[in-house]
């Protein structure tokens, strides 16, 4: 009987090719092309953009504002660096600080805020705090509401469940609210808790849940809050106990699982799940040099905004140039 050889090379050439195949497929998504590529940091144009806000559409289009030359840069999905979209002072604006994409109305609302008593001239001459709303798919300008109160800045803004903008005062103790179609901004709600005596009130971020109430965060004091909220009518302010001490919080920003991005001043993004009067804190990504300012998500990443706002903010730095490239930071989330 004759014993047929088998040749090892050619028995495992089908499996070498499959081999080089899944190799090759794993190294293009590496490169950018699949879901396994990391998401990359993006870079915000000139030497001055200070963000203080970002927001996102779900086709992953971003949106940037500028605490100090105002304006929006807007960056395109997939893009390595955002572009100028609404020019500074566009539509009577100043200093921008919160952005909202609200799809349903198809605006991107926009917080303008004149800093001259900082010494931040911004590219305007116009007076006091405003929400702006300019049409998501052109960028003109078509809603303009002053505060009715002063002092004032306009820092954050969130979309109720009843189509209207509701946006917080960091120098009063007031969140205000904007009716669908309506120019003139009204006080929903005032309260004590936001300002206590001998404190700054830095009413900050602003964000609904899914259980319909309202939660939002000061800056200075770093506290969290919920507001009752029934038939579009606020209730009782609760202050809400973090499993951890925040530094500087900032933006707000729901993730849709009834979980938040939180954003603090002092470095870090976390992920914040309130549950009754507490919330529990989850850092997801600390030590970040020159202060989150905001956070938004886009699929399974979230995009930050480093504001290094002490370079014009701090009066011991004043002058000075920034320490980093001004970027949005991309973090990886896990599954969206």
């Amino acid at each position: 009987m004759r014993t047929k050889v088998c040749n090892p090379s050619s028995r495992g050439a089908p499996l070498q090719k499959l081999g080089v195949t899944l190799l090759a497929g794993l190294l293009i998504q590496a490169a950018g092309g699949g879901a396994l590529a990391a998401p990359k940091d993006i870079a915000l144009p000139g030497d001055a953009a200070h963000p203080e806000s970002i927001t996102a559409t779900a086709d992953g289009t971003l949106y940037v504002s500028n605490f100090a030359g105002g304006g929006v840069t807007r960056i395109k999905p997939g893009a390595t660096s955002g572009e100028v979209w609404i020019v500074p002072g566009a539509f009577e604006t100043r200093s921008t600080f919160g952005v909202l994409a609200d799809e349903a109305s198809g605006t991107l609302w926009v917080c303008s805020n004149d800093l001259s008593a900082l010494g931040i001239k911004g590219p305007s001459d116009v007076k006091g705090a405003a929400l702006k709303g300019f049409d998501l798919k052109t960028g003109a300008g078509k809603v303009s509401a002053s505060f009715p109160v002063s002092p004032a800045i306009c820092n954050d803004i969130a979309i109720g469940p009843d189509g209207a903008a509701y946006v917080t005062n960091t120098l009063g103790p007031q969140i205000l609210r904007l009716k669908p179609g309506s120019q003139t901004l009204e006080i929903w709600k005032s309260d004590p808790l936001f300002a206590p005596a001998g404190k700054e009130a830095g009413l900050d971020g602003i964000a609904f849940g899914t259980d319909g109430n309202l939660y939002v965060d000061t800056f200075t004091t770093a506290e969290l809050f919920r507001i009752d909220v029934k038939d579009g009518q606020a209730g009782a302010v609760t202050p809400l106990t973090p499993s951890r001490p925040l530094v500087l919080a900032d933006g707000l920003r729901p993730l849709g699982d009834g979980s938040f991005l939180l954003a603090e001043g002092g470095g870090r993004l976390d992920r914040v799940t309130f549950s009754g009067d507490t919330a529990k804190v989850e850092v997801l990504r600390d030590g970040i040099a020159g202060g989150v300012t905001g956070a938004t998500k886009v699929g399974a990443t979230a995009f930050i905004t480093v504001g290094q706002l002490a370079v014009i903010t701090d009066p011991a730095r004043k002058g000075s140039k920034p320490d980093l490239p001004f970027r949005v930071l991309a973090v990886p989330l896990g599954s969206p």
